[in-house]
């Protein structure tokens, strides 16, 4: 870590993060080195290994701070509501992940080969993060559906959440996959993120 003040090691993290995200946006994870992502930034590419050893890294920086995002949106559903419904709720989570595509873009990619590359303390950074997301979740069922048992909690988790992984890939297609599709005569039903989340959260509280 280059010697500097913990704001300016943030903030040069920040950068890159900064950098990466935007490029992901016309870019795939593929398509984007860390050329492309030091170019993007203010600082020499070759600085950026000072806080990041691997592409790997940055997009799994990028994949934290997508989860605490989230955390904040689940937290405002928590503090904003005495009350719930199933419905309400249900719509809640759905407008949350609406609004962060960019967690369930890359939540679909190759988590082995992100994680592979990546440093040790950089994984148990961004799996905190996911273990905060599941409690913050289970909060608000504790709070919102009191009379939910621990068993049926931990069925609602450990649904929802290998869930989301298949969100994204589900929800954006591509005129090539929709053409295939077409052709190859399946029925299949295109569904928005807001569709696909409320549909599943409400069935797995009725349940």
């Amino acid at each position: 870590m280059p010697k500097g003040s913990p704001e300016l090691t943030n903030a040069r993290k920040e950068e890159i993060i900064n950098a990466c995200e935007k490029l992901y946006q016309t870019m795939s994870f593929k398509e984007i080195t860390l050329k492309e992502i030091g170019n993007a930034t203010s600082f020499t590419r070759t600085s950026i290994y000072n806080y990041f050893q691997t592409k790997e890294e940055i997009f799994l920086a990028l994949l934290t701070r997508e989860y605490e995002r989230w955390i904040a949106d689940l937290e405002n559903i928590l503090l904003q509501h005495r009350t719930m419904s199933a419905k309400h709720f249900s719509e809640a989570v759905a407008n949350s992940l609406e609004q962060r595509s960019q967690l369930l873009k890359l939540m679909s990619m190759n988590h082995y080969d992100m994680e592979e590359n990546s440093r040790p303390e950089n994984l148990v950074e961004m799996k905190i993060a996911y273990g905060k997301s599941m409690e913050m979740m289970k909060k608000c069922l504790n709070k919102f559906f009191p009379d939910m048992t621990k068993k049926q909690q931990d069925n609602f988790i450990y649904n929802f959440f290998p869930f989301m992984f298949g969100i994204y890939p589900y929800t954006f297609v591509t005129e090539k996959q929709r053409t295939a599709m077409e052709e190859a005569g399946v029925n299949y039903v295109f569904m928005s993120i807001y569709e696909i989340t409320f549909n599943c959260v409400k069935k797995l509280l009725e349940n």
